[in-house]
C-alpha cells in the first residue's frame, strides 16, 4: 500500500478521454463515407474515371451529412437516459420514439438542403420518393449509433465503480494497518515501562541511565507513527533495537547476550518501523527472562541471493513451544501459547500475529513471515521483506 492521492473517480472522464472519445466517433464517420464512396463507384464503367469518383463523394456525402452530425446529438440523450433508472419497456419505448425522431430529422435536413440546391419542387418530388426508405435507415442508424455510445457510458461506469471499490479497499487495509501499528506501538511502551519499573527498584542509576536510552526509543516510536505507509532504514531499525537491548541488559546483566550477523550490504533497505523489535522482545520475555541461566539472542539481516530482498531473522535459545499448537494464520492456536507466540501480555497475541497482518496489508502478500520452534529447542522468526528492487 502507499499514501499516494487516490484517484477521483469524477477525474476518470477528463479532456484527454472526451478528445480521444470524439476522435474515435470521427474516426467512424470516415470510415463510414469512405465505404459508402467505395460502394458508389461502378467498376464495370470504368471509363467515366474521375467524374464517377466524384460522383461517389458527392452522393456519399449528401446523404451522410445530416445523421453524422445529428449523432452528436444523440451522445447527450443517451447520457441522459443512462442517468436515469428507467424500465426495459420504458427505455425501448423512448428509444423508439427516439430512433423515429432521428428519421424525421434526417428527411428534413435532406428537404432543406434539397431546397437550397435544386428548389422546392425538386425537394418535394425527392421527399415524396425516398421518405419511406430514409425513414427506415434512420431507425437503422440510430440503433448502431446509440449502442455504442451506450456501451461508451456503461465502460465509464464500470471504471469509476472499479476505482470507487479500489479506493474504499484501499481506505479499509489503510485504516486496518493504522490499527496494527497502534496495538504495536503502545505494546512496546507498556512492556519497557514494567521493565523500568522493576529497575527502579534494584538499582536507581542505571535505571536513571535507562530513562535517557528511553528517551530517544521514544522519539523512534514517535516519529515511526507519522504515517502507516512509512519506511525506515534497516539501519535506524538496528539503532532502535540496539537501544532495546541495551535497556534490557542493565536489567537483565549478563544473562543477556546477544549475536549479530549483520551484511553492510543491507542496511539502506527500508522496512515498516518497529518490524525487529517485536520479535526481540518477544525473545527476551518469552525466552531468556524465565530462564535462570538467561539465553542467547540471534539477529541477522542478509540478502537473498535468488530474489534481491531482504531477508532477516531473529532467533532465541530458550524453551521454544510445540509447533503443532502454532496456528498458520495467525501464529497461535490457544491461549495458553499466545503469550509466547504472540510477544505480548500473556493470552494477548499482539506481536507476531500483527506483524503476520501487517505484513499482508503492507506489502500486498508479497511479504512472508515463518515460525521454527520447538519444545527445549528455542524460538525462530524468519522475514522476507521485498525491496524496489523486487517491487
Amino acid at each position: 500500500m502507499d499514501s499516494r492521492t487516490p484517484l477521483n473517480p469524477s477525474q476518470s472522464w477528463n479532456t484527454g478521454s472526451r478528445r480521444r472519445f470524439w476522435l474515435a466517433y470521427g474516426g467512424a464517420c470516415l470510415l463510414t463515407w469512405l465505404l459508402y464512396v467505395v460502394a458508389g463507384l461502378d467498376y464495370q464503367r470504368g471509363q467515366q474515371g474521375v467524374w464517377q469518383l466524384w460522383s461517389a463523394v458527392y452522393e456519399a456525402t449528401l446523404t451522410l451529412w445530416a445523421p453524422m452530425l445529428m449523432g452528436v446529438l444523440v451522445y447527450p440523450w443517451v447520457r441522459w437516459l443512462h442517468e436515469r433508472d428507467f424500465g426495459l419497456l420504458s427505455l425501448a419505448a423512448l428509444h423508439a420514439a427516439a430512433a423515429l425522431l432521428f428519421s424525421t430529422v434526417w428527411l428534413a435536413s435532406d428537404f432543406v438542403l434539397a431546397s437550397l440546391l435544386f428548389g422546392p419542387e425538386h425537394a418535394e418530388a425527392t421527399l415524396m420518393q425516398t421518405a419511406l426508405w430514409r425513414a427506415i435507415t434512420g431507425v437503422f442508424v440510430y440503433v448502431p449509433v446509440s449502442t455504442g455510445f451506450a456501451a461508451v457510458l456503461n465502460a465509464r461506469r464500470a471504471r469509476r465503480n472499479a476505482v470507487a471499490a479500489a479506493q474504499a479497499e484501499s481506505a479499509l487495509a489503510r485504516a486496518e494497518l493504522a490499527a496494527i501499528s497502534g496495538k504495536l506501538n503502545p505494546h512496546f511502551l507498556f512492556n519497557t515501562l514494567n521493565s523500568l519499573i522493576a529497575l527502579t527498584r534494584k538499582d536507581a542509576k542505571a535505571a536513571e541511565t535507562a530513562l535517557l536510552r528511553f528517551s530517544d526509543m521514544l522519539r523512534y516510536v514517535l516519529d515511526s507513527k507519522r504515517g502507516v505507509a512509512d519506511r525506515v532504514t534497516l539501519e535506524e531499525e538496528l539503532g532502535f533495537v540496539r537501544d532495546y537491548l541495551a535497556l534490557e541488559s542493565l536489567r537483565l546483566g549478563q544473562r543477556l547476550s546477544v549475536e549479530w550477523a549483520l551484511d553492510p550490504q543491507t542496511l539502506q533497505d527500508e522496512i515498516p518501523p518497529l518490524t525487529l523489535q517485536p520479535l526481540v522482545e518477544n525473545s527476551i520475555i518469552h525466552g531468556i527472562s524465565p530462564s535462570v541461566k538467561g539465553g542467547c539472542i540471534s539477529i541477522s539481516a542478509r540478502r537473498d541471493a535468488l530474489t534481491q530482498g531482504l531477508a532477516l531473522t531473529v532467533k532465541d535459545d530458550g524453551a521454544g513451544c510445540d509447533p503443532a499448537r502454532l496456528n498458520a494464520q495467525d501464529a497461535v492456536a490457544s491461549p495458553s501459547d499466545a503469550a509466547h507466540v504472540g510477544g505480548g501480555h500473556r493470552g494477548g497475541g499482539i506481536g507476531l500475529g500483527a506483524l503476520r497482518r501487517r505484513f499482508a496489508l503492507d506489502f500486498d502478500g508479497r511479504a512472508r513471515m515463518h515460525i521454527h520452534t520447538a519444545p527445549g529447542a528455542g524460538f525462530r522468526v524468519d522475514l522476507w521483506i521485498p525491496q524496489a528492487l523486487t517491487a
